[in-house]
């Protein structure tokens, strides 16, 4: 009797050896985002502010309290700006529809994305993005840059990608993750998200800041002299009495240092019959106010030379053809900028206001290192 329980006990060892033998395996979780030691991310993380070197005129870029520029995270940022690894087929990147040498935008009148098929609206420069506190795109729908970045991505004109599809790459990626941990701190490829993605691409857009042009040479730094034509251009651009003068100015919307007040304007562009019938809403579009249709941003004009074609929807070849535009004063819709209006403009009036728009041309800018494709060093 005393044998049972031994006996009993050894047949249940068989049993279970048995058993466990003939078992199935169970297949391999998901392990995406589990705190295994597939995922482990492992390098230094030794964060480094980075100190924006500009002149006492030119004041910092707004900077968000959940995304202080690092070394780190913007050298991230700028990879993954010319990475063409964003796009759906690996052919496209940021830097596409933002070229370096046209002050980051890219001669076209849409911008056309993997599938061969145009955006609607024309690509707009990324000149001094960091000081705009009033929405982003044409229309201000992203009201800040992180969230600006997250739309191209998705969008079926241009990446025409998944955000899941983008993290899952670059989880898997053999450089990514631990250029991410050095950037953010992160310890896992499952906190590799679109949050941090969109947060190092701000990072490095807000150093794309444009301040060493002719004009600033001579203006702010005492640096030469205008040309007479360009002097002469300056004076007109600059009429701020618009009550006594025939010539309106222009600084009314594009004023120093950023030549932009970052607002949103109907510049008179189309004549329609009322508020809701232009083909783009622009502003109004957004915050379904009717009197904000057919408003866009107002552009900075540094580097416009680099910029064309002009307009929201690239309508304008040259800058003769927009003087040409506000000489003759609109269409008299409700809501055209007061300052829209006609005005004599002659062809030297033209030549010279071009020559003062030539010198906001900053080849320092379009040709900085810092701002370059990092893989064709």
């Amino acid at each position: 009797m005393r044998m049972y329980p031994f006996i009993l006990g050894l047949f249940l060892v068989i049993l279970g050896t048995v058993w466990s033998c003939d078992k199935p395996e169970s297949p391999a979780p998901d392990c995406t985002n589990c705190p295994d030691d597939s995922g482990v991310i492992d390098g230094p993380y030794n964060p480094v502010d980075y100190v924006f070197d500009l002149p006492e005129w030119m004041p910092d870029p707004i900077i968000p309290g959940d995304n202080r520029p690092t070394e780190a995270g913007i050298a991230l940022g700028r990879q993954l700006f010319y990475d063409p690894i964003l796009s759906a087929d690996s052919t496209q990147s940021c830097a596409s529809c933002h070229l370096q040498s046209l002050a980051f935008t890219d001669g076209r009148v849409f911008s056309e994305g993997i599938r061969g098929l145009e955006g609607t609206r024309n690509a707009m420069s990324l000149v001094n993005l960091g000081y705009n506190a009033r929405g982003f795109f044409w229309d201000g729908r992203s009201k800040t840059l992180e969230e600006q970045a997250l739309v191209p991505i998705e969008d079926h004109l241009e990446m025409d990608n998944s955000w899941e599809a983008v993290e899952q790459d670059l989880r898997q990626h053999p450089e990514y993750p631990q250029r991410f941990r050095a950037a953010f701190g992160i310890d896992h490829t499952g906190q590799l998200t679109r949050d941090l993605v969109v947060k190092a691409l701000s990072q490095f857009e807000r150093t794309l800041i444009s301040y060493e042009s002719r004009y600033d040479q001579i203006i702010w730094e005492r640096k030469g002299f205008p040309t007479d034509s360009e002097q002469r251009g300056i004076e007109l651009f600059f009429i701020e009495d618009n009550q006594s003068l025939e010539h309106p100015g222009c600084s009314h919307c594009h004023f120093n240092p950023h030549f932009t007040d970052h607002g949103f304007k109907n510049n008179g562009l189309d004549s329609v019959g009322t508020l809701t019938d232009f083909d783009d809403l622009g502003r109004g579009g957004v915050n379904n106010n009717v009197y904000d249709n057919g408003k866009f941003r107002v552009p900075s004009l540094r580097n416009i030379a680099l910029t064309a074609p002009y307009m929201h929807d690239g309508r304008f070849q040259t800058l003769e053809e927009v003087l040409n535009h506000y000489s003759k004063g609109g269409h008299g819709v409700a809501n055209e900028d007061p300052n829209i209006r006609p005005f004599t403009l002659t062809e030297r009036d033209k030549a010279d206001l071009i020559a003062f728009l030539n010198m906001l041309t900053d080849t320092t800018f379009t040709q900085k290192e810092a701002f370059s494709n990092p893989f064709e060093r």
